[in-house]
């Protein structure tokens, strides 16, 4: 997403200073692009995570008794 993609067009601005006043609907548009700028730097830093080792609470119960299985050999 590019900068000029995180304002509002001037038809939703004026929208918004019609139906909430010139204050309100500024602050409110300002908002919304600070909003939009902060969920494009949180995607751009997202890290997806891989469970490597699975947590023994959260095996299937097949699985655990598999491994007693095992064990007990």
């Amino acid at each position: 997403m590019k900068k000029d993609d995180l304002s509002l067009s001037y038809s939703a601005r004026k929208a918004l200073t019609v139906h909430l006043g010139e204050s309100a609907g500024n602050e409110v548009a300002s908002l919304l692009q600070r909003m939009a700028a902060q969920i494009d730097e949180l995607k751009k830093s997202k890290v997806s995570v891989t469970q490597v080792i699975p947590s023994t609470n959260k095996l299937d119960p097949m699985i655990q008794a598999l491994e007693r299985n095992v064990l007990d050999k």
